[in-house]
């Protein structure tokens, strides 16, 4: 069935026979009041009428007409128009029905059975100021000029209007058919606050309203929206209901235990419009969300243990159950408890319930460690000296770690420094066993101890003593010889740098020759010579050899000289007298020489 310029067509196609029937309208329909329209098949006799006008056809091939499919009124689907390609399928039919009957069964309710409505009102929307007289001959003027377009302004929303143009000269005119156009819908106005909400769950709510009074025009969609109450102006969830004739919809993504104010937005193809009034619900509570699992701080013995609440507690936390290894070890409405008589550095595995009155929900399980603590005893460590410059040192793990191992320590003092100062030879996180310690002094006496170290502390050994293997002395000084008399030497030294074990005797050579050899550091020699030159040496002996210091040269003091100076005398001239004369037996030191003359002396006058 389709209306077209005037004219109701009806095309009826029963296998392979085709009818057509065609009813001239003209703009009878345009009068602002309900028509009927009846189309009807009797035999091979269609019909078609429309209030008081009738057209009918008579097609004796006409098969009986047997309905098995949906029933389209005002268009058809996109998806199944290429099947009636032999059909104008204008657009669609756009304003109001009601009553629609079939021959066989009740009025339909056509709000009721349809499956989906396109700007179509289907319960009836006719109202006294929506009239417009669009007949023939009242049809009125809306422009007339030279142009080939007008803008008309100031007509009814949701209305539908036929045009026609006529173009005149001095020869007479020709007319356009008509055309059908229809305004847009007005955005709704006062759209009804929500009647009912209910609460489905923490989550969810069902909103029930009635129809908006007074659109004009077809309802699109209605969109739920849910504001919190004392939160921003902005909604937290919304739901869109595309099924205008549905007035029940499902809220969903709320918060359990919140209040909301619920609003309806209704929306037509023009736009939408929102209650200006809201419907105020509280979300019951649910089980908790986000339960966080316990932390501690821990002791060597107990656990102080401590829990924050959920992030999403959904409702009024009622209670709390701390489990420990999978046995309920507390339960109440405190975040903190404290777990005693622990073993040291030990596993336990912990979960804890938050509950509402909703329900309860458990935290993921976490593994927490009691503290450790240094080992409880380290044996002292064994040495083995390897030559005069190494020993090797090996130790045993502790019995009672106390915890991971993190490290060991060796400390090293010996004897030159009295065993006063402890040095730090070895520091790792290896878990070895042993260490060569190089680079040590020969035939000297060594403390060695060892500590074992974990997160807690570390734990120091007794100390064990080895001595290194003696060597020949190393940096043996020069002496040092003062003479304080003209006939003898004080003679003394120092230790060598390196004695490289203990030090027998020491021998002093005077002019090559051994002149002492005992433990002292120092020698008087006497009955020297005055101002006479001495080498000395000192050497300095383990029980593994001998070692020479370096050479060093002396003189004792000056002496006054001993003996006769024999004086020879020479005259050169009336003037000059020459001497000469012999140095005394024994000089005793440096000579100086002084001559002494008396007389009488030549002057110039």
């Amino acid at each position: 069935i389709e209306l077209k310029s005037g004219i109701l067509n009806i095309f009826l196609k029963t296998g392979i026979v085709f009818t057509q029937v065609d009813l001239w309208l003209g703009l009878s329909y345009c009068d602002g009041k309900w028509n009927e329209v009846t189309v009807n098949k009797e035999g091979s006799v269609i019909s078609a009428s429309m209030n008081e006008l009738r057209e009918q056809a008579l097609e004796p091939r006409v098969q009986q007409l047997k309905v098995n499919s949906p029933v389209y009124i005002g268009g058809i689907p996109p998806e199944i128009q290429n099947f009636y390609k032999e059909l104008g399928l204008e657009q669609g039919f756009g304003g109001c029905m009601k009553d629609v009957k079939f021959t066989r069964g009740a009025v339909v309710n056509l709000a009721s059975v349809s499956s989906s409505a396109v700007r179509v009102n289907l319960d009836g929307c006719l109202s006294t100021d929506s009239a417009v007289n669009c007949r023939g001959n009242d049809s009125i003027l809306v422009y007339r000029g030279k142009e080939q377009s007008v803008y008309e302004r100031g007509l009814q929303p949701f209305t539908e209007y036929l045009y026609r143009v006529v173009a005149s000269n001095e020869g007479g005119s020709v007319a356009s058919v008509w055309t059908r156009v229809r305004t847009r819908e007005s955005v709704p106005q006062n759209v009804p606050t929500p009647s009912r909400v209910h609460s489905i769950n923490g989550y969810s709510i069902e909103v029930t309203w009635d129809k908006p009074a007074g659109v004009i025009g077809v309802i699109e969609k209605y969109i739920l929206k849910a504001y919190e109450a004392d939160g921003p102006n902005v909604p937290i969830t919304s739901a869109e209901l595309a099924d205008a004739d549905m007035l029940t919809g499902v809220l969903t993504g709320l918060h359990p235990f919140t209040n909301y104010a619920v609003t309806l937005t209704a929306c037509t193809l023009a736009g939408c419009t929102e209650s200006l009034h809201a419907l105020n619900i509280s979300t019951p509570q649910e089980a908790p969300e986000d339960v966080q699992s316990p932390t501690a701080i821990s002791f060597p013995t107990f656990l102080l243990m401590s829990w924050s609440p959920p992030k999403t507690p959904n409702g009024i936390i009622t209670q709390y159950t701390l489990y420990m290894n999978g046995i309920p070890i507390y339960s109440g409405n405190g975040t903190k408890y404290v777990v005693k008589d622990l073993a040291v550095f030990t596993p336990h595995q912990f979960l804890l319930t938050a509950c509402t009155l909703a329900g309860c929900t458990n935290s993921s399980q976490v593994t927490l460690f009691t503290a450790q603590l240094p080992p409880s005893h380290v044996d002292a460590p064994v040495l083995t000296v390897l030559d005069s410059r190494t020993i090797y040192v090996q130790w045993k793990e502790p019995v009672e770690v106390n915890g991971i191992l993190d490290r060991y320590i060796i400390y090293i003092a010996n004897n030159e420094q009295n065993f006063t100062k402890w040095n730090v030879i070895y520091n790792s996180t290896e878990p070895f066993l042993d260490f060569t310690i190089p680079q040590l002094s020969p035939g000297t006496e060594y403390l060695i101890k060892l500590a074992a170290c974990t997160g807690g502390g570390c734990s120091i050994s007794e100390a064990s003593t080895a001595i290194t293997d003696e060597s020949t002395p190393e940096g043996v000084p020069a002496p040092k010889a003062q003479s304080y008399s003209s006939d003898s030497f004080n003679i003394s030294w120092t230790k060598p740098e390196y004695p490289n074990g203990i030090i027998a005797n020491y021998g002093l050579y005077m002019d090559g020759v051994l002149l002492q050899n005992s433990s002292r550091l120092s020698c008087y020699a006497y009955g020297l010579a005055p101002w006479s030159l001495h080498s000395f040496r000192v050497q300095a002996c383990t029980a593994k050899g001998c070692a020479l210091g370096p050479l060093v040269e002396a003189r004792t003091m000056e002496a006054a000289p001993e003996g006769m100076v024999d004086v020879f005398t020479a005259v050169d001239g009336p003037k000059d007298i020459q001497l000469k004369w012999l140095a005394p037996n024994k000089p005793n030191g440096k000579l100086t020489y002084t001559v002494l003359i008396t007389g009488l002396f030549y002057v110039d006058q």
